[in-house]
């Protein structure tokens, strides 16, 4: 046992130097990463061979990467690349490396896990320039209880000259079939954790992790992801927490991550060209890698918006739908090469793959190719009177369809195919590669309140091109502006996020201060300010910077109980205006089994949210959840000539991670005639 651990603390110093010399080539300005040089020219390198055993194995060999899979099941069991005869983790079960899965139940009973085995293997296509292998299977009522009611169709693609590998699913459910829940599906890939210890998300989220054993032998915390490591491997590591959903990423971000080996240099990146089969729009944060090593590719799941977002199939709904195309890739360098070129090189991949795409190789007619697609092009203008007497520009305004539903509703929606854009600064966008069907539009513009929906829906056919002119947004708007505290940006990153508990940090957002909210245990830190009182704003005075925290939770008030909180805003008026209500524009970028409840001065309640919010996010260091947007009319008698108070009261106070994310509040004056 002495022996051991002597063995693994030196292989963990042998570790350590190597990314100790990785951080610092990767901060020197004055050294360049080399190019990781590509094959581009599919005639310059070896075909495609397919093995098909009697060992039920199928092999896919390019020469540069040797994939297995199980057959019939279609799980991937092994990859074979540079040195490495397998980077999968070869210590876990053949069926516990590189596997698809959907978490679902029937109403009202049990969750499930479903690992999606196939029954059925054929060859789609062989040749020396592209395999492509089915692994299917049908679903019959005669099942057991624990398979998911859906067809299944995985299909894996190797390519001439690439090295990695494709991959995509088609699920389908007939008419009719039984009622169920599928709140998560993902494609999961676990990794030699003897040879996969440095991480990269983005490109300052990147560091060394810990081993799965560290999180066995570390002291679980509050939230059961959460592991404070007590007595890791790597003594570096020794009293930070590790959590999978510090290491979350919005959709419109999550294009590519993975995990970099040093012994050999190698690196295993999941991207992602498009977000179109993702559910719940572009700001909808999920997983990406975590300790395992694990990389995942989340394609619906209900993280940061819980049971809201709809993943209910009722009534015999028939559904369909696939899944990717995603890419697993993979690169490698010399031992003495900067480490960094292989981030570098995968974020190089990523780009072009987002450019092929859609891709024109996947063999399955459910997935069209460009010019089956369609387009939209348009320019979104905004109408606020109290902002400009003109149209302004919806400057980088998010523009997007999804299935049609009421206003906003695209953040709640997992079933259909979602396809987003930014427009430019002068509010022009163009939705390219849509795939054939009906479709409202949607847009929400960073620095105005509220959706916006197109009035008729879409119809997108194969070759359509749709140019819909100007588009005009009225924003909700009852008055000119009193005070503000905030900005309408969907998120409570402009709020005071304090420091993390220094026994309970992760230091990689220790000097990064825009992901401060990862810390863990933030939500804490709002008794240690406001022990017995809460929040008071004074409009004017305050700074909402500093003032206003980034939460409103419970307080623990000793014994594992918790108290409600009641935050007061002060503010003063010259005089009150008879004509008409004033008008409280509260935006939420959270909410989590909560209650707001409103009253001004000495008045009774005047609003209440009534129960809402299911996503999490405070719990799981997000800095938003799901939006919502509650226009609350002030009659004026109600207000004072002089000092006024609101009273914001988050009513329910069971749990510590119980609470609201405000994104912007406004009180806007009643309107001149």
């Amino acid at each position: 046992m002495v022996k051991m651990h002597l063995f693994a603390e030196s292989r963990w110093l042998a570790i350590v130097l190597w990314f100790f010399f990785f951080f610092l080539v990767a901060s020197s300005t004055k050294t360049q990463a080399r190019k990781i040089p590509r094959t581009t020219s599919n005639s310059s390198a070896l075909g495609v061979q397919l093995q098909v055993t009697n060992h039920q194995r199928v092999v896919i060999d390019n020469g540069i990467i040797q994939v297995t899979f199980s057959s019939p099941d279609g799980e991937v069991i092994g990859i074979k690349y540079k040195e490495i005869d397998n980077l999968l983790e070869i210590a876990n079960k053949e069926q516990n490396r590189g596997y698809w899965d959907v978490v679902w139940n029937r109403p009202g009973e049990h969750i499930i896990i479903d690992k999606l085995q196939a029954t059925d293997f054929e060859i789609i296509m062989e040749n020396e320039d592209q395999v492509e292998v089915s692994f299917s299977k049908k679903w019959r009522p005669s099942m057991d209880k624990f398979t998911v009611p859906l067809n299944i169709d995985k299909r894996y693609i190797v390519r001439r000259g690439s090295s990695g590998l494709y991959l995509y699913t088609i699920l389908e459910r007939l008419e009719g079939w039984p009622d169920v829940d599928m709140d998560q599906i993902r494609v999961v890939f676990k990794l030699q954790n003897a040879k996969f210890h440095f991480m990269a998300v983005s490109d300052d989220r990147q560091r060394i992790m810990p081993m799965p054993l560290d999180r066995i032998t570390g002291q679980p915390l509050a939230y059961p992801e959460a592991v404070l490591l007590t007595n890791p491997i790597n003594p570096k590591l020794r009293g930070e927490v590790d959590d999978k959903y510090q290491y979350s990423c919005e959709d419109k971000d999550n294009k590519v991550h993975g995990w970099i080996s040093n012994d050999p240099p190698v690196g295993f990146w999941m991207i992602t060209p498009s977000n179109e089969f993702r559910a719940g729009g572009p700001i909808k944060q999920d997983l990406t890698s975590h300790v395992g090593p694990v990389v995942l590719n989340m394609f619906t799941s209900t993280h940061y918006a819980g049971k809201d977002l709809n993943t209910k199939y009722r009534n015999g709904e028939p559904w369909k739908k696939v899944l990717g195309p995603a890419y697993v890739y993979l690169n490698s360098i010399s031992p003495s090469e900067d480490p960094q070129a292989l981030w570098q090189d995968a974020k190089e991949q990523m780009s072009i793959e987002v450019k092929r795409w859609p891709y024109n190789f996947p063999q399955s007619e459910d997935f069209p190719s460009s010019d089956q697609r369609g387009s939209v092009l348009g320019e979104l203008r905004v109408r606020d009177r109290y902002i400009s007497e003109r149209l302004i520009y919806a400057s980088y305004a998010y523009v997007g369809l999804a299935a049609p539903g009421d206003v906003g509703s695209w953040q709640m929606e997992a079933k259909g195919y979602q396809f987003w854009t930014q427009a430019n600064k002068k509010g022009i966008f163009s939705i390219e590669n849509v795939r054939a069907g009906k479709y409202s539009l949607y847009a929400w513009v960073p620095g105005i309140i509220g959706d916006y929906k197109y009035s008729v829906d879409i119809i997108i056919q194969p070759g359509s091109k749709i140019e819909l002119g100007v588009l005009v947004y009225d924003p909700p708007r009852n008055g000119p502006t009193l005070w503000e505290i905030g900005i309408p940006d969907r998120t409570a990153t402009e709020f005071y996020v304090p420091e993390a508990y220094p026994t309970l940090m992760n230091k990689l957002y220790t000097d990064l201060p825009t992901d401060k909210f990862r810390q863990y245990g933030l939500w804490e830190k709002y008794a240690d300010l406001y022990p017995k009182n809460d929040v008071i704003y004074n409009v004017g005075v305050s700074n909402y910077n500093q003032d206003w925290f980034f939460a409103h939770v419970t307080r623990e008030i000793g014994n594992r109980t918790y108290e409600a909180t009641t935050w007061q805003i002060i503010f003063e008026l010259d005089n009150v205006n008879p004509i008409g209500d004033y008008t409280l524009q509260v935006a939420l970028a959270s909410a989590t089994h909560s209650e707001l409840q409103v009253r001004v001065n000495a008045h009774r309640r005047l609003f209440t949210t009534g129960l809402i919010g299911k996503d999490n996010a405070i719990a799981r260091h997000g800095i938003h959840g799901l939006y919502w947007l509650f226009s609350i009319q002030i009659p004026y008698f109600q207000l004072l000539e002089g000092n006024n108070t609101i009273y914001l009261t988050q009513k329910r106070s069971e749990s510590p991670f119980q609470g609201i994310m405000y994104d912007y509040i406004r009180l806007e004056v009643p309107a001149e005639t």
